[in-house]
């Protein structure tokens, strides 16, 4: 996992792979720590839970739930965030169950990041041994690259396995309780969990962790078969290499399955609602991703329309897709291919929660909360011990921030008040080359609204050593900084290793350190971590009106 809202057929989805607008984050001030942040406005349910949890770290699991609760903390979904949030729960001494519906790990570990890695893996050798010009340039000779199908599948598959495993086993030697069911909300702090055909458990809670996730999102008008027309959930099964694929949606999942059937030889024609592919990227990577990932390939597309109509293949006739105009809704062509793959972002899974025995009321299916990801009633109210993290709250729909939601809700309710800063959360498209960023995509709106200046810097791949040792010169990173404070507002980065290169960025917004500051950092020679480097010192701070971190500044 979806950084935009995106709308198909007059539906409305969120991207699980897509920032949503701005307005919606919630941050502390960037000069802040991101962790153990203290202010003195705790609001009374938070107060409360301060005084009353157990915060004694026990061996394991905390021995026994405080109160008459049965647990400190009870999760509903074992994906990620739950994940992340079980094991620092453990940590602070809370007794803690999970609760699980499908199985642990969801959507990354089992159909999403995970599986998806392990395709792009294959797909990147592949273009690699494919590319005779890059080979011969490193005095490399190969013939005839080929692959086994079934082989890739099994790696992925293997590969989601293993994590899945690795996850499970690290809650139970936690002693954290795996409960299997499907959770629903019953009442203030209690949970009902209960399979199919067997009776219902009944268990309450201090607090309640709502980490469902979400599912791949289809527009009206989509028959899905799962053979001939699927989502990524199918997809990454890899039942098939279809002769030609049309991809619906050219976010992150599109991006990412479009690198991987090219380079195992397929054709591909993004279908694409807005004016231009990917869309919530930066627009200046956006343009370069465009002559790097699609030019090149057998790759066409079609913006500005959306699939109003997909029949899967059937009794030796084709896929059809009927294009319409995306503003007129007129016909405009009837597309016919092998398969389509159907990436138009993911919806919430939130039904079934019993959150209407709370008074809370979902927002086309996101939970709502508050910056501290507290759940809201009807009435605009916190509902006390009650939090949701993840896809299911929308606020940014990525594995490791759920992760990060978890934590710092942890945290909350073992006394320390976190608000975890958005925008220092990294992204990244793992096509070859990478594509990666974090903080503002466009902080013109922000600047204008708040009254200051903004400046952008840029540094090319082809200038990097290491970059140019690989024959890898294609690339660029763009940093947005404010020149009278040298605040960091975002960094972009498209190529070789883009996604581990953004670390750097998102740890330094994280922690406010700013551009006069990390400029001084030692990075050693000759790595990709100097495109960074060359970065921080091409932009230019107003030293008089501003400070280093390094330097005394009066409060």
């Amino acid at each position: 996992m979806s950084l935009s809202a995106a709308v198909a057929n007059g539906a409305a989805a969120y991207r699980y792979d897509t920032i949503q607008p701005v307005a919606r984050l919630r941050f502390c001030g960037l000069r802040r720590k991101a962790h153990r942040l203290h202010s003195p406005r705790y609001s009374r349910h938070l107060v409360a839970a301060r005084r009353s949890v157990v915060v004694a770290a026990t061996a394991g699991n905390g021995a026994a739930a405080s109160g008459t609760f049965d647990y400190d903390l009870v999760i509903i979904g074992a994906g990620v965030g739950g994940h992340g949030a079980a094991l620092h729960a453990v940590e602070k001494g809370l007794k803690t169950a999970i609760i699980e519906g499908d199985v642990v790990g969801g959507t990354c570990v089992n159909r999403g990041c995970v599986p998806s890695k392990a395709l792009l893996a294959v797909s990147g050798r592949m273009r690699e041994l494919q590319d005779e010009h890059h080979m011969k340039s490193l005095g490399l000779q190969v013939s005839s690259p080929g692959y086994d199908r079934q082989v890739v599948a099994d790696h992925a598959n293997n590969l989601a396995s293993k994590i899945r495993s690795n996850l499970t086993n690290s809650m139970k030697a936690l002693g954290v309780d795996i409960l299997t069911g499907i959770g629903t909300i019953v009442g203030k702090q209690k949970v009902r969990y209960g399979k199919v055909g067997f009776p219902d458990n009944e268990i309450t809670a201090r607090n309640i962790i709502i980490a469902t996730g979400s599912v791949p999102f289809v527009p009206k008008g989509i028959e899905i078969d799962g053979k001939t027309v699927f989502t990524s959930d199918h997809a990454l099964k890899l039942e098939s290499v279809p002769e030609w694929i049309a991809i619906v949606g050219s976010g992150y999942i599109g991006l990412e399955f479009s690198d991987v059937y090219t380079a195992l030889g397929s054709e591909v024609t993004f279908v694409e609602a807005l004016d231009q592919l990917m869309p919530g990227f930066d627009p200046e990577i956006a343009k370069l991703a465009q002559r790097i990932l699609i030019s090149p390939r057998k790759i066409d597309y079609h913006t500005g329309v959306f699939a109003s109509k997909i029949t899967p293949a059937k009794d030796g006739k084709p896929v059809l897709i009927e294009l319409i105009d995306a503003k007129t809704k007129e016909h405009k062509e009837t597309l016919e291919v092998d398969a389509a793959l159907i990436a138009t972002g993911r919806a919430p899974f939130t039904k079934g929660l019993g959150l209407e025995n709370i008074n809370v009321v979902t927002q086309q299916g996101f939970v709502p909360v508050d910056e501290r990801m507290q759940v809201m009633d009807a009435t605009g109210n916190v509902v006390p011990n009650l939090y949701c993290i993840g896809d299911a709250n929308g606020k940014l729909m990525l594995a490791h921030a759920a992760s990060a939601q978890g934590i710092s809700v942890v945290e909350q309710i073992s006394g320390r008040d976190n608000i975890l800063n958005h925008l220092s959360i990294p992204a990244a498209c793992f096509t070859h080359p990478e594509i990666s960023m974090v903080g503002l995509t466009e902080a013109r709106e922000k600047a204008d609204k708040e009254g200051f200046e903004i400046s952008v810097v840029k540094t090319s791949f082809k200038a990097n050593t290491k970059a140019l040792a690989e024959n890898e010169g294609d690339g660029l990173a763009k940093m947005i900084y404010r020149p009278d404070t040298g605040e960091i507002l975002g960094v972009h980065i498209l190529g070789l290793h883009a996604a581990d290169l953004i670390h750097e960025a998102s740890n330094a917004i994280a922690l406010g350190t700013h551009v006069q500051d990390i400029k001084f950092a030692v990075h050693a020679h000759p790595t990709l971590s100097e495109v960074l480097d060359e970065l921080f010192k091409a932009a230019k701070v107003n030293t008089a009106g501003s400070h280093s971190m390094n330097e005394p500044v009066a409060v």
